[in-house]
């Protein structure tokens, strides 16, 4: 399901006008679909039913309390990897005892803040961190519910970037040292309670196999954890892509794909049906925790082209949003589908870069692509833009943020204004 199409001419989220949008909030601006964010989460939670399980919704993909608010009211959890994105999931009326805690750099500051506020669990990434959790809880006369990272040395054939369950990632425990790490912490560590296993193999994987091997690696270890220390749940990360191509006209088979075009569709469903039977008889609480899954093809980045340069080499559309507001294809080669905001009314194409304002080679959008014919002054979608967008966003170049809308049918809600060139320089000082 999705919320982006085109009707009477115009690109629309739900019911409203994308043209009106931009003329209401300028450019660039994100937009978001509510159903969609809705639909991703319920899609998902449904197909776990089978199992006790928890969707931690993983707020790293998109952070925006409007985002969290909406998850929140449909019972979701929230994977968080700072103490920002725990205050944030407060104030966005979440629940932190539906929290859980990732990231290898938790600093003791981060680490109180967490007990303060009796989250779910903490993911430990490593013993030396496992030692600090007990002394923080000591310190508070807590104990410290955690969950060790195991690193399964699983490829998920993802990004080299976004790899995360392999032996020379940074992330987790090694398989071979984590039943000791558990003994250790049983035996010398009284302010930590072993609640959990968790796993996490990477992001946008496409095919269902890597996640089928990381399970049945793992799952007769969290059996065995459960026996001999009584743990209560196996997370199993996120990671499940989504659709990146061929995102528009409608009538795309299924949305759940990836960055390359030629990938079959992971859908929902069949990523339940398959790791499904591998949990089904743990007597654990599963957790899963998606970011990208519910919010990446909720929304969508919104520019204007500012001018057409025409070289010996190359045509460019030069528009008003570029790295500083979307990274991903700066960063690691991702692709979004870029559509018009008005409906192309012919097949006529041109094979162009759609590159941004930002002082780098590498600020660009899409090279050498054939896309519909774009004059100045023309509005363009880059879609599947809701995850890790905004969040990884910056002020390069002194570039104030975009504005963020929430589109709920035929309403549209200002999320997060537009920064201002005061905002810019809000904190700063000169000196004396």
């Amino acid at each position: 399901m999705h919320s982006f199409d085109y009707e009477n001419g115009s690109l629309h989220c739900e019911g409203v006008d994308i043209a009106s949008i931009a003329k209401q909030f300028g450019t660039p601006t994100y937009v978001y679909s509510k159903a969609t964010l809705s639909d991703h989460y319920t899609r998902l939670d449904q197909a776990m039913a089978p199992v006790d399980h928890m969707v931690c919704y993983a707020v790293k993909a998109n952070s925006n309390l409007a985002v969290i608010n909406t998850l929140a009211k449909l019972g979701s959890g929230f994977d968080i990897v700072s103490a920002g994105e725990l205050f944030r999931v407060i104030k966005a009326g979440g629940d932190p005892r539906r929290c859980t805690f990732a990231g290898v750099g938790k600093t003791v500051d981060e680490l109180r803040y967490a007990l303060e506020n009796d989250i779910y669990s903490i993911n430990v990434e490593s013993l030396a961190e496992l030692e600090t959790i007990n002394q923080v809880a000591g310190d508070m006369g807590k104990v410290a519910p955690v969950a060790l990272r195991v690193n399964p040395n699983v490829d998920a054939k993802t990004h080299k970037y976004i790899s995360t369950g392999k032996s020379e990632n940074k992330f987790g425990i090694d398989f071979s040292r984590i039943e000791a790490a558990y003994a250790d912490a049983a035996e010398r560590l009284p302010n930590v309670k072993l609640h959990g296993l968790q796993m996490h193999i990477g992001s946008q994987l496409t095919s269902v196999d890597p996640f089928i091997e990381a399970v049945k690696k793992v799952a007769p270890l969290a059996a065995k954890l459960k026996e001999t220390y009584g743990i209560e749940f196996f997370s199993i990360g996120g990671g499940v892509g989504i659709v990146y191509h061929e995102t528009l006209p409608s009538g795309h088979p299924d949305w759940w794909t990836n960055d390359s075009p030629s990938a079959s569709p992971l859908t929902i469903d069949r990523y339940a049906a398959a790791i499904l039977p591998e949990l089904k008889n743990l007597g654990l609480r599963i957790l899963l925790e998606p970011g990208r899954l519910i919010a990446g093809n909720a929304g969508a980045l919104v520019t204007k082209v500012l001018y057409t340069k025409k070289g010996d080499a190359k045509t460019f559309q030069i528009v008003d949003s570029g790295m500083g507001d979307l990274i991903r294809p700066a960063l690691y080669e991702g692709h979004h589908d870029i559509v018009p905001v008005a409906e192309p009314t012919t097949d006529e194409k041109e094979t162009i870069d759609v590159v941004g304002p930002i002082c780098e080679t590498g600020d660009f959008f899409v090279q050498n692509a054939d896309l519909p014919k774009l004059e100045q002054g023309n509005l363009i979608a880059l879609l599947s833009a809701g995850a890790y967008g905004f969040t990884m966003a910056s002020n390069y170049n002194s570039r104030p943020l975009p504005a963020e809308v929430m589109v709920d049918g035929e309403q549209v809600h200002l999320i997060r204004k537009r920064q201002t060139l005061d905002d810019l320089i809000a904190g700063e000082s000169l000196l004396p």
